[in-house]
């Protein structure tokens, strides 16, 4: 069976799961293929499963690249699916998940035309909401509110909603705990080191950002709220080939949901157990299953 890895052409090659999942793949019975997602000459209904991967320019091209991917899954069987792709990629999800009872780190979300009010007298983090690898995303201090303002004006002023959220003090000390989910079940969790500089300015230069990443052993409560998370959302997790919960821990010490990925997040495969690249790989290739031509 022929399996596409989905890219972008700046990606290529950058993607660190890749020397884990290809060789993984092909121990599956796999043909596994490495391609560009807005490569016109590619011919999508010649693959069996196509699997986004690192497909990490779609922020800036949204609109297109969510017709992609419903042109796609007509011909194939794309995953994660475009109804998962469509709800998750904006990260106003986050609403849905407080208002589904979960903990989530608090988070204003600006439309355009609005006035940015920005918190006062403690730090904060100003980012679109269609957004990857830290673009356009930047932290604040206390009385930065001005640098802070024109910097979601700017983002307004070309249409884009823009979130709010209070920069969680955990992080520069623990850093963000990913916990990693393969089919709808635990894998692994690696915690990631702060990323956001004071007094670094945002940018949209770079495609995504370096990370620190080490391999951790989750708490109960993360697993849990983890698990709470995968269960509240309106998709089956079973049905999700795979899935990152992203907590951080807030000031009572209780972990909350910073981010969920489910469009084209790194697995930190690197970090992983040895036998998770191939639950992925196996996976994927169940996917096909004995009819083909069910999707």
């Amino acid at each position: 069976m022929r399996v596409a890895l989905v890219s972008a052409t700046a990606a290529l090659g950058t993607d660190d799961d890749e020397a884990f999942l290809l060789p993984a793949l092909r121990a599956a019975g796999a043909d596994p293929a490495v391609v560009v997602w807005d490569d016109r000459a590619v011919d999508w209904a010649a693959f069996d499963v196509v699997v986004l991967r690192s497909t990490w320019d779609y922020t800036m091209r949204r609109d297109e690249f969510l017709t992609w991917v419903a042109a796609t899954d007509a011909v194939t069987r794309l995953r994660n699916r475009p109804g998962v792709v469509r709800w998750n990629s904006d990260k106003v999800y986050l609403r849905d998940l407080a208002g589904y009872g979960l903990p989530v780190v608090p988070t204003e979300f600006l439309s355009p035309g609005d006035r940015p009010a920005l918190p006062d007298g403690v730090p904060f983090v100003v980012k679109p909401t269609v957004s990857a690898g830290s673009r356009n995303t930047a932290r604040y201090a206390p009385g930065e509110q001005d640098v802070a303002r024109d910097h979601a004006r700017r983002l307004l002023d070309r249409g884009r909603t823009v979130m709010v959220q209070p920069y969680v003090a955990s992080v520069d000390e623990r850093g963000e705990t990913a916990l990693v989910f393969l089919g709808g079940r635990y894998s692994h969790a690696v915690t990631k080191d702060a990323l956001l500089v004071p007094g670094e300015r945002a940018t949209e230069d770079k495609l995504f950002a370096t990370e620190k990443l080490h391999a951790v052993q989750p708490s109960a409560a993360e697993r849990a709220v983890a698990d709470a998370v995968l269960d509240a959302i309106p998709f089956p997790r079973d049905e999700l080939l795979y899935a990152r919960v992203d907590l951080v821990l807030g000031a009572d010490g209780e972990p909350a949901v910073l981010e969920l990925e489910l469009v084209e997040p790194s697995l930190m495969l690197p970090q992983a157990p040895p036998e998770a690249a191939g639950v992925l790989a196996r996976t994927i290739v169940a996917l096909a299953g004995p009819d083909r031509q069910e999707r």
